[in-house]
């Protein structure tokens, strides 16, 4: 099977690879139906690299496909079912899952990881993917229903994330909420936090297409915080009071969202930017109160996500805006790279030769 395979120093090469077999009782071979390019994929594809990934392994870690054949152990599964993946398995094992932290899981970023009892994030520091065939752990798939389109299915994993961050603000019906930054995370938030019931949802965003869009998903308002004073215009639409939530997407700008929200609000943090050092006025947060989360990825929400992308209650078509064979991955690539797409999904090319799903973008 052809494969995308992280070379290291901000190289990726096509290469053969053999298909994996299932050599554990509680495995699955599923076929790969679609990936998702994660922003962190580009963060790993910069050389230097913004994120530390294993050189060698098959690339790609918001995958999804339908299962082709199950170990002698899997009871919850049979070939045919369509899943989505959970790519952080957490081990179970360490401090922070003992502690009902499993996104803190200490084994998930082991470099060369693969050692029984290990995790490791299939995708970047074990095999993912970019690729025909992966097999994996039947505890991190989820079914979901035949007909879901793959190109929604490939946004599982970011979804997981964001849900996994809006359930921490809590947002309730007739809240407002400000979204720094509408990139695909940033529209997730935005779609989320509508459906939550916010009933105004502020997305500051340069980039015109990306407000365009941010418009489809759910915002009320966009704004472009190099034209227009976003702080000025948050505290029109509430009155003189700020947001009662503000979710920085980007990873550079805390000391924006302090600004944004109201005294007693609350703010998350999603965009990872290790770069970041932002300078903090902290008596703001002590007068104001502010609640500040941070959030990295999502844990036990697949299975709401696998419901709520079967519900068609998100926009998630506008989100997934590209959807490109295997070997146009690095146009993929020059397309996010250029502002000029939000989600792009890679198949197999003998995925679309089957005529599985709906036509390229």
């Amino acid at each position: 099977m052809n494969a995308i395979i992280f070379k290291g120093h901000g190289c990726f090469a096509y290469e053969d690879r053999p298909i994996p077999e299932i050599d554990k009782p509680n495995e699955i071979r599923i076929k790969i139906l679609g990936v998702g390019i994660c922003g962190t994929d580009l963060h790993i594809l910069m050389d230097p690299p913004l994120h530390p990934a294993s050189p060698g392994i098959i690339f790609g870690h918001e995958f999804c496909g339908q299962v082709e054949s199950v170990g002698s152990a899997v009871t919850n599964l049979i070939p045919g079912d369509k899943v989505i993946v959970d790519p952080h398995p957490a081990c179970g094992c360490c401090d922070n899952c003992r502690s009902n932290r499993p996104e803190m899981c200490e084994n998930l970023f082991l470099h060369g990881a693969g050692i029984e009892g290990q995790a490791a994030t299939r995708g970047i520091f074990r095999d993912g993917g970019l690729t025909s065939y992966a097999v994996i752990p039947a505890s991190s798939a989820y079914k979901i229903a035949q007909d879901t389109p793959f190109q929604r299915m490939a946004l599982a994993e970011p979804l997981s994330c964001v849900g996994y961050g809006i359930e921490k603000l809590k947002i309730q019906a007739g809240d407002t909420v400000c979204i720094l930054g509408a990139g695909p995370i940033g529209q997730l938030f935005t779609a989320l936090a509508k459906v939550n019931g916010a009933v105004k949802v502020i997305v500051s965003e340069p980039y015109e297409y990306r407000r365009e869009k941010a418009l489809k998903c759910g915002a009320t308002r966009v704004v472009d915080p190099v034209k227009e004073d976003l702080k000025a215009i948050c505290m029109e639409e509430t009155g003189g009071l700020g947001v009662d939530h503000c979710v920085e997407a980007v990873g550079q700008f805390l000391m924006t969202a302090i600004d944004m929200v109201r005294t007693g609000g609350k703010i998350l943090l999603f965009g990872h930017d290790e770069t970041a050092n932002p300078q903090i006025k902290l008596g703001e947060i002590v007068k104001k109160e502010v609640e500040i989360h941070g959030c990295f990825i999502g844990k036990y929400y697949y299975e709401k996500s696998a419901r709520i992308i079967e519900s068609n209650i998100l926009p998630l078509d506008e989100i997934a805006t590209h959807v490109l064979p295997l070997d146009r991955y690095e146009e993929g690539l020059e397309l996010l790279r250029a502002g000029n797409a939000l989600k792009v999904v890679i198949y197999p090319i003998e995925t679309r030769k089957k005529a599985i799903e709906t036509p390229e973008k």
